[in-house]
């Protein structure tokens, strides 16, 4: 998969990401009493491309459940799907956009585009061999505003230290 092609799946809406995928709903099971026994809620996505899976069974609401699934399965197909990186400096520009002028970043992982600057930063650090001190220099950060990028959302953080691992390097800490 190309970044252009990985990019596109990230950026799709909603409609064209559900095209692509198998849709199932069924009955959860736990505890909500009569209504959720009886109702086909949970939503179950299975994106044919990239084989991803992902299930929202939360609401008694099928259509919410559907929206969190969505969500799920951008950052899901963000954290998992490696490209090679062609343009190191493009990429910085828009981590760029994102932080302040203290080199903080200022991105919410509830903001749409999140995914996809994860998607663009955890394929730089591939590309440096999980060193966070060339991705950061690279990105034009500081190394500790990357660390603190990449260990406050869990789901990053596994992904990084999934990368990490592959060249033997010790995994990153989040927050206690």
């Amino acid at each position: 998969m190309t970044a252009e092609e990985r990019n596109a799946l990230l950026t799709a809406s909603d409609e064209d990401l559900l095209k692509a995928c198998a849709v199932d709903a069924y009955r959860a099971s736990g505890p909500g009493g009569q209504k959720r026994n009886k109702t086909s809620s949970a939503i179950r996505l299975r994106h044919q491309p990239t084989g991803l899976m992902v299930i929202s069974e939360e609401s008694r609401s099928q259509h919410e459940n559907k929206a969190r699934a969505l969500r799920r399965l951008r950052l899901t197909c963000a954290l998992s799907l490696r490209v090679p990186v062609d343009d190191v400096q493009a990429i910085a520009a828009r981590v760029a956009e994102y932080c302040d002028r203290n080199g903080r970043f200022r991105i919410s992982s509830k903001n749409s585009e999140f995914g996809l600057l994860a998607a663009e930063i955890l394929d730089v650090v591939a590309a440096y061999r999980g060193q966070l001190r060339g991705t950061a220099e690279a990105l034009g950060v500081s190394s500790g505003q990357l660390s603190r990028f990449l260990t406050d959302e869990p789901k990053v953080l596994a992904a990084v230290n999934q990368i990490r691992q592959v060249f033997g390097l010790r995994g990153l800490t989040g927050k206690p």
